[in-house]
């Protein structure tokens, strides 16, 4: 359900979408914003993805505006078609080229690239092509429309699997899952061309999902730690003010990090992290594990006392000190089949033992109210237990 939840935001735009366009018709005097909608979300879509410097989802939007304005601008069955082949194509690209950002000259590539296809467009809709709608070279079987011809459907395909099986997968990032579902809204609005209405309302949606988009994907950056997963310290401190009523906090560190840096090098030492998160994340007893700063993290237990919260503690860190955590040589192969075949050969690789100190306390009183102190109560804690020979749980 984790994976899934990107999702829900985009789906639930389209079907309400969908139910808007179904049951709601525009009175006259609101007949503008079938226009003025569309295009305003969409702008506001490339303007943020341009200021949030993210080059897939501005060539998405950027595409997306273009397309809408140049259907009013040469409406047709020419140039309806170029644009659902042009558009999923710009989508495709976007996702087999390296991210390099919108800004510092990234997204100026895009603009000259979509500045070519709008000649390419008013060519075909000012120029001899136009007439040929009827007979000829758009009534060829791969690009007959509407609906959305096959050359379209192919290129939205290779669009879509590339934005969600590829560059989506495996972490679903609301971003990366938006790309996906811009690009499902404009081939619904593609293949209901044929009324304005419909089409106007699911373009709208596809800005609209890539906006909604970005600003979940700032928010997980702005309160998840992108190393281990788990919640930042920013979620930690807006919990912390919301609690009411009993609750217990432990600080933990890793025993002994620097020396893990030091010897191993900085691609262990982040190893180290994930291990330490991953198992932090897994506590009993109702506690929420948050990435506090470099090696320390921090438990928050909501309803619980400090008496309910030692004994997941102590569980804790026996299951870090009892896991044995590989380290690879370097001369190790990296094709799968290989190091497989060698592994009876080779000597065995190192492992590495990982331990942690943990601090805790709890509300007392007049003395520790404000959650700010207990935190502070929870670091001395845990310096007790490191200066007490480490690898243990102090109160």
């Amino acid at each position: 359900m984790n994976i899934l939840r990107p999702a829900w935001l985009p789906t639930a735009i389209v079907g309400l979408t969908a139910l808007a366009a179904w049951f709601l018709t525009l009175s006259p005097s609101l007949a503008g914003l079938r226009t003025l909608g569309p295009f305003a979300v969409l702008i506001a879509a490339a303007g943020l993805t341009w200021w949030f410097n993210r080059g897939r989802s501005f060539a998405i939007a950027a595409s997306l505006l273009a397309a809408f304005a140049a259907s009013l601008a040469w409406p047709g069955k020419p140039v309806y078609t170029v644009l659902t082949v042009l558009v999923p194509l710009n989508a495709l690209l976007a996702m087999i080229s390296t991210e390099r950002g919108a800004r510092h000259g990234a997204g100026w590539r895009w603009l000259a690239l979509l500045a070519l296809e709008a000649v390419l467009v008013n060519w075909i809709g000012r120029g001899p092509l136009s007439g040929s709608s009827e007979a000829g070279f758009f009534e060829h079987w791969a690009l007959r429309s509407p609906p959305t011809p096959l050359v379209g459907r192919l290129a939205f395909a290779a669009a879509f699997a590339a934005a969600l099986c590829w560059r989506a997968w495996p972490d679903f990032t609301p971003l990366q899952v938006g790309n996906a579902g811009a690009l499902a809204a404009f081939f619904i609005a593609a293949e209901w061309a044929r009324l304005p209405n419909i089409f106007a309302a699911f373009m709208a949606a596809a800005g609209a999902i890539l906006i909604a988009s970005l600003l979940q994907e700032s928010h997980r950056l702005a309160f998840h730690d992108e190393l281990t997963g788990l919640r930042g310290r920013r979620a930690l401190d807006e919990r912390l003010r919301s609690l009411l009523g009993r609750y217990a906090v432990a600080m933990v560190d890793v025993d002994h990090f620097k020396k893990f840096n030091d010897t191993h090098g900085h691609a262990i030492g982040d190893q180290v992290l994930k291990l330490v998160g991953a198992r932090l994340a897994e506590v009993g007893g109702g506690g929420i594990a948050y990435r506090y700063g470099g090696e320390e993290f921090s438990v928050l237990f909501p309803g619980s006392d400090l008496a309910e919260a030692l004994p997941h503690l102590e569980a804790l860190r026996a299951s870090i000190e009892q896991y044995r955590m590989a380290v690879r040589s370097e001369s190790r192969p990296k094709k799968a089949d290989v190091g497989v075949k060698q592994r009876g050969e080779a000597t065995p690789g190192k492992t590495l033992s990982v331990t942690v100190s943990i601090g805790a306390a709890e509300p007392d009183g007049e003395a520790l109210r404000a959650p700010g102190q207990v935190v502070k109560a929870a670091d001395e804690a845990l310096y007790r237990a490191k200066q007490s020979g480490r690898n243990r749980v102090s109160r």
